[in-house]
């Protein structure tokens, strides 16, 4: 299978929401809620993409401020196209894309939990999250 990478190159939203739903993330993405779809993709600075010929199979969408810290927001691969080295590719490309101080961040889906410490990532042991709606006392 030959995979080609492209950084922030247009994406039919239809065929990005279809990479979400054959992936693990679906489950936890807005997949059927066309329009915030559309914003998470368009209000994201840096997306990679991979491609088997014409056909979308991978995303990585990152927000970042290129210099010190990329948050990746969503890592997609398809599940026809899982365990084939996309996914981790997907990250290098992003990182290649970043500064060379640039740190990744990102919060593991359950289910990649393992994943991203065998690829080499740490675990960050203080990290905090604020839910949507979520007030502060």
């Amino acid at each position: 299978m030959s995979i080609t990478y492209k950084v922030n190159v247009p994406l039919d939203l239809e065929a990005a929401i279809q990479v979400y739903r054959t992936s693990t993330l679906g489950e936890r993405r807005p997949v059927d809620d066309t329009e915030r779809m559309r914003q998470m993709l368009a209000n994201a600075n840096l997306i990679v993409s991979a491609w088997e010929g014409e056909q979308l199979v991978g995303i990585s969408r990152s927000v970042t401020d290129w210099v010190y810290c990329c948050y990746l927001s969503d890592l997609a691969v398809s599940s026809s196209h899982q365990r084939g080295g996309i996914g981790k590719q997907l990250i290098r490309e992003t990182q290649a894309a970043l500064g060379p101080d640039a740190k990744i961040i990102l919060l593991a889906a359950p289910a990649a939990v393992d994943y991203y410490p065998h690829i080499g990532f740490e675990k960050h042991p203080s990290a905090w999250t604020l839910g949507a709606g979520q007030s502060l006392t």
